[in-house]
């Protein structure tokens, strides 16, 4: 990694990550944050856990602000909505009895 390892204790990194921590919970109370430095691209990647089934709901509360971020304050700082393990299952499971079901009843 090439990154400078003083990435994530950049005052501009950890008030960015905060405000989107803040952002996000605003509309979703219940979400879960873990911060990591990433390769593909570089930079801080935030990862935010939240229980719902279409992830671009999550995406739509931040992304205008995440644009400005890249282009205005020139941040690395990547954010991803990621579904808790259950609800991931979930889903994984009702994609399989849907591809088991005929073809009439999956569109039914």
């Amino acid at each position: 990694m090439t990154q400078e390892p003083n990435l994530l204790s950049d005052p501009r990194m950890s008030a960015a990550i905060a405000e989107f921590q803040d952002l996000i919970r605003r509309h979703y109370p219940e979400a879960t944050f873990d911060v990591r430095l990433g390769e593909d691209p570089e930079g801080v990647y935030l990862l935010a856990t939240v229980d719902v089934e279409d992830r671009d709901e999550v995406v739509d509360v931040f992304i205008d602000r995440l644009v400005d971020l890249h282009v205005a304050e020139q941040l690395p700082l990547h954010v991803l909505p990621v579904r808790p393990p259950a609800r991931t299952a979930a889903i994984l499971r009702d994609r399989a009895r849907s591809s088991h079901l005929p073809a009439a009843l999956a569109h039914s």
